[in-house]
């Protein structure tokens, strides 16, 4: 297999790369190196299994480079629309992967593309949302807090949010081994010089009363101090296959239809996927969401733990008043009206 010529991987470098997450929602940045304006189209990739990666185009391709960054060593190269690459071994799950491969069409026009994407995890745990934080009050930071029903790797495993992105994750886990029975919690600002636990060590972040970081939970980072949760939104987990794991659909009023359209697409796919259900709807409305209206930075909406999931607002309350429980047990005490 031939390598690129040092010029081509000069030009690669510079090229600015959009990192999102694998399959639809993988963005690639591309540079066409010469040929016609009917030159190839790069169009996706994806880990389909553990040894076998794909690569999507607009036509036929011939590879006439191939790179992984780590490496990755290749048993098998099959050409065509669809680039089907085998490997020799299995990378780790869920591991961080950048591919830089070369092709060129029958007409000899090329195109150079450097993608990043996970390794195919196929040793997800099962786990659910237990509570989350919509409000923020300095030092309090939003978060949504997770559950681990049994052990597994978090590798792939991407978090969105309906008023941030649906194309775009606002997390993605590293691979990273967990036991059944985890708390974890994703802190969705980093004000506190926060490190993600990804490790045996659940006490790397020393627990402070401003970062919430108990030391028998393991914690997650989302970079910048920018807001990305509001009263009214959806939080859903989504695997390497699009199909949501887990999820909570939550509104602060009992409107009759969502006035944002991102709210709109949400509502659509928790509802499509039957991960939220709503009475005699096919779409949840703000009225079938579990309410917020209550919620401050101390009351935070929690997951009932001693009932089964029935992805519906039954599921969830609004704890009492100072009994937000990031990364333990939700506290069982109810806010109520008079508070």
């Amino acid at each position: 297999m031939k390598k690129i010529h040092r010029t081509l991987w000069s030009l690669a470098l510079w090229i600015p790369v959009l990192s999102a997450c694998a399959c639809s929602t993988e963005s690639a940045i591309q540079r066409i190196l010469g040929g016609s304006s009917e030159a190839p189209v790069f169009l996706a990739c994806k880990a389909v299994s553990a040894t076998e990666i794909t690569f999507q185009f607009s036509q036929p391709v011939h590879v006439s480079a191939l790179f992984f960054d780590p490496p990755l060593e290749v048993a098998s190269v099959n050409e065509g629309a669809v680039v089907e690459v085998s490997l020799k071994n299995p990378p780790d799950g869920g591991e961080r992967v950048t591919a830089d491969i070369l092709v060129e069409d029958q007409e000899g026009n090329t195109l150079n593309v450097l993608v990043p994407f996970r390794t195919r995890n196929d040793n997800l745990p099962a786990l659910c949302i237990t509570e989350i934080r919509a409000d923020y009050s300095k030092p309090k930071v939003e978060f949504v807090e997770f559950r681990t029903l049994e052990a597994g790797n978090l590798g792939a495993l991407r978090i969105f949010t309906a008023l941030g992105s649906l194309d775009v994750p606002l997390f993605e886990f590293p691979p990273v081994n967990v036991q059944a029975g985890e708390y974890i919690v994703l802190h969705l600002r980093n004000l506190y010089e926060g490190i993600d636990e990804t490790g045996d060590d659940l006490a790397a972040n020393p627990y402070t009363k401003e970062n919430e970081a108990l030391t028998d939970a393991r914690d997650f980072w989302v970079p910048g101090t920018q807001k990305h949760l509001r009263k009214t939104d959806a939080v859903f987990l989504m695997d390497q296959d699009d199909a949501i794991v887990d999820a909570l659909i939550f509104s602060e009023n009992p409107d009759a239809w969502w006035k944002d359209e991102k709210l709109i697409r949400a509502a659509e796919l928790l509802g499509r996927q039957k991960a939220w259900i709503s009475p005699g709807e096919s779409v949840p409305s703000p009225a079938d969401a579990a309410s917020s209206h209550n919620v401050t930075a101390t009351r935070t909406l929690c997951r009932d733990e001693a009932v089964p999931d029935t992805n519906s607002p039954a599921d969830w309350y609004i704890t009492a008043s100072s009994c937000a429980s990031p990364g333990k047990a939700n506290n069982t005490r109810r806010y109520t009206p008079k508070e």
